[in-house]
């Protein structure tokens, strides 16, 4: 009648390539939205042991800062009994420091006092608490704390000329600063 005839159907291979193209390429976004997946989660995990490294370094950082300062002021008291020594040791004249023929109970004395200053000493040393601040040193703002200035033509300017107290630092750090008298320029 007046129909024309319906085309004759695909051959098997071209339909079967035409429904695994739909596949395939429904295949392909499913591929590259798991591969998305993978990418973000191995971002996610990185940043995630990145955090975990550093939380830890930072508590490491603290415990051991924690141990370095935590005789501090401890520390700090004892500084007073380590001036005390320093002082009595000043006191006595020098030329009587060693004298036991004539005054054998203030060089036993001065003796002791040293034998017991330089036994303290070692035992801040051991434990991070070393003294500085000595004449001729260079002032320093930081480390030593002017109580004068004084013109000195033995000196040099912007030197220690004289130390009314030691410094000390505790691992590197200031825990006292040196008193000082400082040389000025004439």
């Amino acid at each position: 009648e007046g129909k024309p005839a319906p085309p004759p159907p695909p051959p098997a291979d071209e339909a079967a390539e035409t429904e695994a193209s739909g596949e395939s390429s429904e295949g392909t976004d499913k591929i590259a939205d798991l591969e998305s997946q993978i990418k973000d989660l191995k971002d996610n995990l990185l940043r995630s042991l990145a955090e975990q490294e550093n939380t830890r370094r930072i508590a490491q950082r603290d415990v051991a800062n924690a141990k370095s300062f935590a005789t501090s002021s401890f520390a700090k008291s004892l500084l007073d009994t380590s001036d005390n020594l320093s002082r009595a040791l000043y006191a006595v004249p020098e030329e009587l420091r060693h004298d036991h023929e004539n005054n054998p109970t203030l060089a036993n004395l001065y003796e002791g006092i040293s034998m017991t200053d330089d036994g303290l000493s070692k035992a801040f040393a051991k434990n991070g608490l070393v003294k500085f601040g000595e004449k001729g040193e260079k002032f320093d703002p930081n480390l030593h704390e002017a109580l004068f200035e004084y013109p000195d033509p033995e000196g040099e300017a912007g030197n220690i000329g004289q130390v009314m107290k030691v410094g000390f630092m505790l691992n590197k750090r200031v825990l006292r600063p040196a008193e000082v008298g400082v040389v000025k320029a004439p």
